[in-house]
């Protein structure tokens, strides 16, 4: 009995859902507190291989205003700023507050952590969109495409892991997240399904603002907590990590072959 495409993008989001969990809790297990630190640095070069090797290059792809994309990653990483600086703000109310006592701790690692579910939820959003898209074009294209989706976002999951360990979340409460955070691939793709005609336009915006949240993150919150050691030793680690993450996502890359529409 064959399905119809809605219930073959159903099928496929709801198996990347469960993959991206899995891998959530393969690293919960394999992941010692004392490498987290170093996994940092593999979950920055991650992020930032998305974005350049991916996200822009994607949005830039589809859209034809490279003014505007480009515009909305720079409108994007202010957006993350200030919403950030609402999170501060809140803890500050809420709780004793070091970022005033301490400059040094104005970062919140926490926040961070938020901003990263609040980026996997775009485009993981995104996603859902690029695999009903796919499936519209066929049933043989759609698979083709979902499965490359689902494996490019393996070591991106496993960055975010690390990230949410890293800002102070528990282990079951990462998974249970990330899992929330890659339902929202479902969302987008019926969405996209049932009003497709309305929401293509939208796809280079939505990737110019995951990108931008990736950038925020890497950049402001996640790479100043790398320069707390100075040591050669260390440096050259965080740097050959930082170049693994992104060679990472290269090869998957590689070996989908341009599938990721």
């Amino acid at each position: 009995m064959s399905f119809s495409p809605l219930t073959w993008i159903i099928l496929m989001c709801l198996a990347g859902s469960l993959a991206s969990t899995g891998v959530s809790l393969l690293a919960s297990l394999a992941t010692h507190p004392r490498i987290v630190p170093v996994m940092v640095s593999y979950a920055i070069g991650a992020m930032l291989g998305a974005v350049f090797l991916d996200l822009l290059p994607h949005a830039l792809e589809h859209s034809g205003n490279i003014d505007a994309v480009l515009l909305t990653v720079l409108g994007g990483i202010l957006f993350f700023f200030l919403l950030e600086k609402l999170v501060l703000w809140r803890h500050c109310h809420e709780h004793h507050c070091e970022a005033h006592e301490h400059p040094a701790h104005a970062h919140s690692p926490r926040a961070s952590g938020w901003l990263i579910l609040v980026g996997d939820a775009i485009h993981n959003f995104v996603d859902g969109i690029l695999i009903a898209a796919a499936f519209m074009g066929g049933i043989e294209i759609g698979i083709v495409t979902a499965v490359a989706i689902i494996a490019h976002e393996i070591p991106q999951e496993t960055g975010d892991f690390v990230i949410l360990i890293h800002a102070g979340f528990s282990r079951v409460k990462a998974v249970l997240l990330n899992l929330l955070a890659s339902i929202t691939t479902l969302a987008g793709a019926v969405l996209a399904y049932l009003l497709f005609s309305g929401m293509e336009v939208w796809v280079p915006f939505l990737l110019a603002v995951a990108a931008a949240s990736l950038i925020y993150v890497s950049v402001a919150d996640l790479i100043p907590g790398l320069h707390k050691r100075a040591e050669i030793k260390a440096t050259l680690l965080q740097i050959g990590m930082i170049l693994s993450g992104v060679l990472s996502i290269q090869v998957v890359q590689w070996l989908i072959g341009g599938n990721h529409a």
